[in-house]
């Protein structure tokens, strides 16, 4: 069962949706307003409910917020967990750098969401970010290892060139509004994020080159 919520029976579809409700109407407060700027009534007013009703689905503000991080994070590191030792390090690497870009143009909500969380020091995260993440990246850092061992790649701190990747690719989500503004009308539309793609692959794969 989800945090946070009343029912231990199976939901209705009602309920299904009006969780759904609620969990985007949040999305969209707390990406605008952060954690600690955003209040239950805001949201229940963003999902079109009373303050009461929102209540029934999730006890507490922290509930919500909770809820959309473990989704997000469930969302965002799928591709990470695709990084596979076992195909052509060239083709994982391009593959990751066009995922999370898809991310930052599909996400840009979530990526804020994110964002605001740990530039507050991410305190209801930080158990996350030391368990399931770090996991995850000492994983992918010994798959980039094997590449070196291998003599596939060059050699590079594995787990700085995790972190540069996420910079990279979630900086056209974070920043979108100054990519736009600077690109001018021309080349801040949607081909942005392709012209950012061929650019990092360039700028990543080029530099890998054993």
């Amino acid at each position: 069962m989800s945090v946070g919520t009343r029912a231990h029976r199976p939901r209705t579809r009602i309920q299904r949706e009006k969780r759904e409700l609620i969990l985007e109407a949040a999305l969209e407060v707390f990406s605008a307003h952060g954690f600690r700027g955003s209040t239950i009534d805001q949201i229940a007013e963003a999902a079109g409910m009373s303050k009461p009703n929102l209540l029934y689905y999730f006890r507490r503000k922290e509930d919500i917020f909770t809820t959309l991080i473990h989704r997000l994070m469930e969302t965002w590191l799928a591709p990470l967990h695709e990084l596979d030792n076992v195909g052509d390090p060239m083709t994982e690497l391009r593959g990751y750098i066009r995922r999370k870009l898809e991310m930052a143009r599909d996400y840009p909500r979530e990526s804020r969401l994110f964002a605001n969380e740990i530039l507050q020091g991410a305190p209801r995260i930080m158990l996350l970010l030391e368990g399931e993440l770090k996991a995850l990246v000492d994983e992918k850092a010994e798959v980039i290892r094997g590449w070196m061992r291998d003599g596939k790649i060059a050699r590079c701190d594995p787990r700085h060139l995790i972190f540069s990747i996420w910079a990279t690719t979630q900086h056209y989500a974070d920043f979108d509004v100054q990519v736009r503004a600077v690109l001018g009308p021309d080349r801040g539309g949607d081909g942005r994020f392709e012209d950012a793609a061929r650019f990092l692959e360039q700028l990543y794969l080029e530099g890998l080159r054993p």
